[in-house]
């Protein structure tokens, strides 16, 4: 039995039926047929598991895969490299291929921690890319890994230069200002005061700040006054 025979077979042991049913529901792009059904907790199990084998680059190799939580796996063990550039390599073969907001953002390589300066040109690149999975991933990175020591002004520039139509694209955006508004208040509220946030994304991460328990009443009201 292959790798690849193995990890599907793993995964269909672990279905929970109802649990596919729901999970459905919160991903209209991905067809209801390609999702088996199986908890993250269990993902991250296997992620761990296979992340060592000698093989696993048989499963990396093999996209598109078919089914969903194959391509979460994927995910998982993409974040669990320690080597950043095997992590990067590995990420730009399988960005193409994430066709969901919820597999795209079980990725968060923790090796990126450490590699802030080397990461923020992929985090541009991905940018540029126009392929809706993979500018929300870049949004993430800066959300994850900029919002704290490595915070920088210019940065906000970089998110609010996103112009896109896409939905998923643009509730990343407004969730990393309202990310922001809860690290760098100040900062954040006088850059999205000055108009640089189009409509959709200031509505979006008005209304994440205002379901976020980061702010303080007195600032959601002050950013409920920017709509």
């Amino acid at each position: 039995m292959s790798i690849n025979e193995e990890i599907r077979k793993r995964l269909f042991e672990n279905q929970d039926l109802g649990y596919r049913d729901f999970h459905a529901k919160l991903m209209p792009t991905v067809s209801k047929d390609l999702i088996i059904g199986v908890r993250v907790p269990i993902i991250r199990n296997l992620g761990k598991e296979y992340a060592g084998r000698d093989d696993i680059e048989e499963f990396l190799l093999s996209l598109p895969h078919r089914y969903y939580e194959e391509n979460n796996l994927h995910g998982d063990i993409i974040s669990r490299g320690k080597d950043f550039d095997t992590v990067i390599y590995r990420l730009n073969d399988f960005l193409p291929y994430v066709d969901n907001w919820a597999t795209c953002d079980l990725m968060v390589p923790k090796v990126f921690k450490k590699h802030t300066g080397e990461l923020m040109p992929h985090i541009l690149c991905w940018i540029n890319s126009g392929k809706t999975y993979t500018v929300r991933f870049a949004v993430g990175m800066l959300m994850s890994f900029y919002l704290k020591e490595h915070f920088d002004t210019n940065q906000l520039l970089i998110a609010a230069s996103i112009k896109s139509d896409e939905y998923y694209v643009n509730m990343m955006v407004g969730w990393y200002f309202a990310t922001a508004l809860a690290f760098h208040y100040d900062e954040t509220f006088k850059f999205i005061k000055s108009g640089n946030l189009s409509q959709q994304v200031r509505r979006l991460t008005i209304k994440k700040v205002i379901e976020s328990n980061r702010i303080s009443q007195v600032r959601k009201e002050e950013l409920r006054k920017l709509r």
